[in-house]
């Protein structure tokens, strides 16, 4: 059964309008959705020793998501506040909390280097790791989101074997500049969302491109990390990259049917 670990991010997203928060974060939401597509998942990350980090581990567990080497520590887990306009996510604040505490050790290391692919993210604090997570993986994935740099792709993607990044406002020639570039720093996998433009990717022969499937959109939140998971786990089983992204967009479609990145909601007073 082909394995992915996600190290790094976690969070609860809190939607204040209605009083409900969900347990993601990009490194915890990839495995779960890759656990849903039929794969073998873990998440390893720095959890805090309050009610919204045993809600988190509570729901992972649930999920079948491997927990063993996450830290609980005496630190509040993170939280993301979120308001939703006709479906869309618009974030409005944040606290890292716990998993900025994350500190790799080699035991660390040594059960990484089991998983067929490693997934991280910007949010994890992981730059310090990065290397050494690097030589562990057989196969290290990193979502850029939108808040990279070209100074930050220049740091992370040597140490990179796919790339995932948004840019819903580069235009087709700057973008296919951009995907050309990434994949000569790193020789590995390259995928871009676009919003409502879709998706494009590029494997260092081919420009694919994949648009947006029409759905009755609850809530964006998560569509990219079950994107994300899908390519991955579609692209290890041997599935041609277009046809990789045609079902990555199906998985992303069904994730804006609902609230919050993979369910599991509880009252924001309970935390």
């Amino acid at each position: 059964m082909a394995s992915l670990i996600g190290v790094g991010d976690n969070t609860f997203d809190r939607y204040l309008d209605r009083n409900t928060m969900y347990p993601g974060g990009n490194a915890v939401n990839v495995p779960v959705f890759y656990r849903r597509h039929g794969g073998k998942a873990a998440y390893l990350g720095w959890v805090g020793d309050d009610r919204r980090g045993a809600l988190l581990l509570e729901s992972l567990r649930a999920e079948d998501v491997d927990i063993s080497r996450c830290r609980v520590v005496n630190h509040p887990t993170g939280r993301c506040d979120i308001e939703l306009r006709d479906g869309d996510r618009q974030f409005m604040g944040s606290i890292p909390g716990a998993r900025k505490l994350i500190k790799l050790e080699e035991p660390d290391y040594d059960y990484i280097s089991g998983f067929d692919i490693v997934h991280t993210s910007i949010y994890s604090f992981i730059e310090p790791f990065l290397p050494h997570l690097c030589r562990a993986s057989k196969l290290l994935s990193f979502d850029f989101s939108s808040d990279w740099t070209q100074n930050y792709l220049e740091t992370a993607l040597p140490h990179v074997d796919a790339a995932f990044l948004s840019a819903p406002n580069l235009g087709d020639a700057e973008l296919e500049k951009l995907v050309k570039w990434i994949h000569g720093t790193n020789n590995g996998l390259v995928v871009v969302t676009r919003g409502e433009l879709g998706s494009v990717a590029y494997d260092g022969q081919r420009l694919y491109s994949q648009g947006i499937l029409e759905t009755n959109v609850v809530d964006t939140l998560g569509a990219g990390d079950s994107y994300i998971a899908r390519i991955l786990y579609e692209t290890h089983r041997g599935t041609e990259l277009g046809e990789a992204m045609r079902r990555a967009s199906e998985s992303a479609a069904e994730t804006c049917g609902y609230y919050g990145a993979w369910g599991h909601g509880a009252s924001i007073e309970d935390a």
